[in-house]
């Protein structure tokens, strides 16, 4: 009989444990510097977090290494609830094509996702100093000084990267790269005119784009972002098919407790799928975008799988 007590007394302080996540501030890294669209996606949802379980969601910026730095310290970090990491497509579909087999971590065996966050295009921006109108103008006006022009990204082997070169491909323009650590550190030298121009979301460009000191050229997505409905889209200027979706998601160590994760998708979805939540998302030219821990493994293995011949193509090595 006191055998029996003592196990149940064992089982009940194992779920009050377990029910006390959590009872210490928890690091949310974002492999991005401050200022970009991850560090807004990532921060929306954890002050949100940081309301519903009452403890602090703190931001953790850990860029460069091609946003490996970031994901590799939260793939390494203890799976207890503490760390989780926010991050998308150029970390979780464009990183193993790029380290081909060198990646310090896995995307799906490293980490278990716990729902999509946001998405949004990128937009293809110039400096209001660069007498281009239209994609057309830039085209030609690149194809005039071949090599002379550059494009910042935010870092090689991003989504922004690779979606500048599949550009470059579609129209024969001969760019140079110049990666950033971040798409703010890009800014001073895009606004000087010292780069000629830039893919972008609208976290860190749409002020300029309103203010006139940028001119938006043409949008990634397949239909035109409600954001900016009068520039159009890649696609419907003479190339056909191009599309970019970014995205950004939600990811825990693998081995995080069910009850954990579960109480994360929970929350996930009740804020992401809230008026306030699109309000706040639209107001940096991001859309919610809830999934389920499925869904995003099948998008992140679909997008390898879409993007390995670009990669390819376009030469991207790691930094």
């Amino acid at each position: 009989m006191r055998k029996l007590i003592a196990l149940l007394l064992l089982a009940m302080a194992g779920s009050a444990l377990g029910q006390a996540w959590p009872s210490k501030p928890v690091r949310v890294i974002v492999p991005f510097p401050p200022g970009g669209g991850a560090e807004a996606a990532a921060r929306f949802l954890a002050n949100h977090f940081t309301q519903a379980f009452g403890q602090p969601f703190v931001i953790d910026n850990r860029p460069g290494g091609n946003t490996v730095i970031g994901a590799e310290a939260a793939a390494k970090a203890p799976a207890d609830g503490y760390t989780l990491l926010v991050t998308g497509g150029s970390t979780m579909s464009i990183q193993p094509l790029v380290f081909a087999g060198k990646l310090p971590y896995d995307p799906l065996g490293d980490f278990y996702p716990v729902s999509t966050v946001s998405h949004f295009p990128f937009f293809v921006v110039v400096p209001a100093s660069l007498q281009v109108n239209t994609l057309a103008e830039l085209v030609a006006y690149v194809k005039a000084r071949p090599g002379q022009v550059s494009y910042a990204s935010n870092g090689s082997g991003t989504m922004a990267h690779l979606g500048m070169e599949m550009l470059k491909q579609g129209t024969g323009m001969d760019l140079l790269h110049v990666p950033y650590k971040g798409f703010a550190p890009a800014l001073p030298d895009l606004l000087s005119g010292r780069i000629g121009a830039m893919m972008a979301d609208l976290a860190p460009v749409g002020q300029q784009v309103r203010a006139g000191s940028l001119r938006a050229l043409a949008a990634t997505s397949a239909q035109r972002s409600s954001f900016l409905p009068e520039v159009p889209t890649v696609a419907e200027l003479g190339n056909p098919g191009y599309e970019i979706d970014v995205w950004f998601g939600l990811f825990a160590p693998a081995k995080t407790p069910a009850d954990i994760i579960a109480r994360l998708g929970s929350e996930s979805r009740k804020y992401l799928l809230s008026a306030e939540a699109k309000e706040a998302y639209g107001k940096v030219g991001h859309e919610t975008l809830y999934s389920t821990p499925d869904v995003v493994r099948a998008r992140i293995v679909a997008e390898q799988k879409a993007f390995a011949k670009a990669v390819k193509e376009a030469g991207i090595k790691p930094e």
